[in-house]
């Protein structure tokens, strides 16, 4: 079985910010359990040991940030492709009623709990942008709240629907704060053009388990 804290890790957080800036923005993706072999996971995660030590030996912080972002960027593009490969492991999010499900759920957690800019709902994994929201007491919903919502959910429902017991998401899900416009506009259209460079549609519009509140243009 995977690791939760192998995955975690090889995206390098010890050298990332621990925080949730209020209105801050959130490119999310979480995935099937079991949809990436331990054995490839076990590949990035020895890449990433290599990394560890190069960022080890960079003394200035600022330096030391931007080339873990940098790396950060490169693992999960590698992390990504394998999951976009649909390879190994389950695929029920392919099924409608369960790709319904999810994109239900998501829905839903609009203007209650989050501000969602975008989403794509693969084979095996989940793409999201979002917002949380303020509460009103001034705080923000927490993110670990929001996706545990979303996950605990569709995950009960899920396996409802397939007639299976276990664990249906992995544990541990990527995410990463947008830090300005630009960023936010480049992640949009990755989200919204993963389906396309999957090879499963010619245009992002014409994947039925796509949304982007500023719409498709």
């Amino acid at each position: 079985m995977t690791s939760p804290t192998l995955e975690y890790k090889i995206f390098y957080r010890q050298h990332l910010p621990h925080i949730q800036p209020p209105g801050a923005t959130f490119f999310l993706t979480f995935r099937l359990a079991g949809s990436i072999p331990a054995t490839k996971l076990a590949e990035l995660h020895e890449e990433a040991q290599a990394t560890e030590r190069r960022l080890a030996q960079i003394k200035v912080d600022a330096d030391r940030l931007r080339e873990a972002l940098l790396a950060n960027k490169r693992q999960f593009a590698r992390w990504d492709a394998l999951l976009d490969s649909a390879a190994y492991g389950p695929m029920w999010l392919s099924e409608v009623p369960i790709a319904s499900l999810v994109s239900g759920a998501l829905h839903f957690q609009h203007d209650r709990r989050v501000d969602l800019d975008s989403f794509t709902i693969m084979s095996n994994h989940v793409h999201i942008v979002l917002t949380p929201m303020e509460k009103a007491d001034g705080t923000y919903y927490s993110l670990s709240r929001i996706l545990h919502s979303v996950k605990s959910y569709t995950a009960n429902k899920g396996n409802e629907l397939l007639g299976r017991e276990g664990e249906f998401w992995q544990h541990e899900s990527y995410d990463h704060f947008v830090r300005d416009p630009d960023e936010l506009i480049r992640i949009r259209r990755y989200v919204l053009n993963n389906p396309v460079k999957a090879g499963l549609v010619d245009s992002p519009e014409k994947w039925p388990w796509s949304y982007c509140k500023f719409g498709f243009s």
